[in-house]
């Protein structure tokens, strides 16, 4: 064997040797619903190439009424999701290893739409409320010790607005840059109350892993959590690239429903406001945390056991200071 050939074949042997340690790690991530502009940081991270630069080939899931985000997780089909404080303290009630790593949105863009004339939540007592089944586990109870509602006033909600618009005494749960939307397609005129407003504790558009993940790809799930919030950041000043990947995955978005949902985002400071405003995007405290735990537990939803402090780590997120 010549002395090239040997350079040739060691030259192989090293390139072999370090390929496995440069590739990048395959990362799926699962989000709450089909691809929306609420979803915009992580396919502007995937689209312009945040994920990539951190070493990281993301492919994005979608979610939907019949996907059940924790199952898949814990069975190992996708690494992190876009989850939700209330599920993850109800699986860890349940011995489930869940963990919040960050949260996309510093409050909950849940509400309620009704129409016009109501002036306030507190209003809407003992009138009729259009609610899914799931509410009644989640802010359904928050608005009764808040507002003073009753069952009685719940009316079944599938996600179908006719019965909005036929019904002018009627309102019903609504997503800040959703069904107001449709709303104002119709040329309905609607008020939007944000939970949140009142108080409702929880965060938005958390991103969820396991145990497991922290305890075996720490860095993975650092460098998915940075880009993801560099994402968010780039996504609010510049939405195209993402806009683009979001339409791909949901031809029937358009693009007024994307514009509508980003101006709503940025006028309630969704990203940048509260602890955001000075911890940066993605921050999470563990007095927020606690006040959806004591809320939990004093609906009786929640086991007082539950150990609350395990549901949420802000090691990922507390040194990035990530800002607009």
């Amino acid at each position: 064997m010549t002395i090239v050939s040997r350079a040739l074949l060691a030259a192989a042997a090293c390139l072999a040797f370090v390929a496995p340690s440069t590739a990048a790690d395959k990362v799926t991530f699962l989000t709450s619903w089909f691809a929306q502009a609420e979803h915009g940081g992580f396919y502007q991270a995937k689209a312009t190439g945040l994920y990539e630069k951190a070493g990281l080939d993301v492919t994005i899931k979608m979610g939907g009424p019949q996907v059940n985000g924790s199952q898949l997780l814990l069975a190992g089909e996708t690494d992190f999701l876009m989850g939700y404080d209330i599920q993850v303290l109800k699986g860890r009630e349940q011995g489930l290893p869940l963990v919040t790593v960050a949260s996309s949105f510093q409050f909950d863009p849940q509400g309620i739409m009704a129409h016009d004339d109501v002036a306030d939540l507190a209003a809407l007592k003992g009138k009729p409320i259009l609610i899914s089944g799931s509410s009644r586990t989640t802010f359904w109870p928050w608005l009764r010790a808040k507002y003073g509602y009753t069952d009685d006033q719940i009316r079944a909600y599938t996600f179908n607005l006719q019965p909005f618009f036929a019904d002018p005494t009627v309102s019903q749960q609504a997503y800040l840059s959703s069904e107001p939307f449709q709303a104002q397609q119709q040329g309905v005129k609607a008020k939007f109350f944000l939970f949140a407003d009142g108080g409702y504790p929880p965060y938005g558009a958390a991103i969820v892993t396991t145990d497991k993940m922290l305890a075996e790809k720490p860095d993975v799930v650092a460098r998915f959590v940075k880009a993801s919030l560099e994402g968010w950041r780039d996504y609010l000043k510049n939405p195209e690239p993402a806009n683009a990947l979001i339409k791909v995955d949901n031809p029937k978005m358009t693009d007024a429903q994307i514009a509508f949902a980003i101006d709503k985002l940025k006028q309630t400071k969704a990203l940048d406001g509260g602890d955001a405003a000075t911890g940066g995007i993605g921050i999470m405290t563990a007095a927020r945390w606690k006040q959806t735990y004591d809320f939990l537990v004093a609906a009786n939803l929640l086991d007082p056991k539950t150990e609350w402090q395990k549901a949420f780590t802000d090691r990922f997120v507390k040194d990035l200071k990530i800002g607009f």
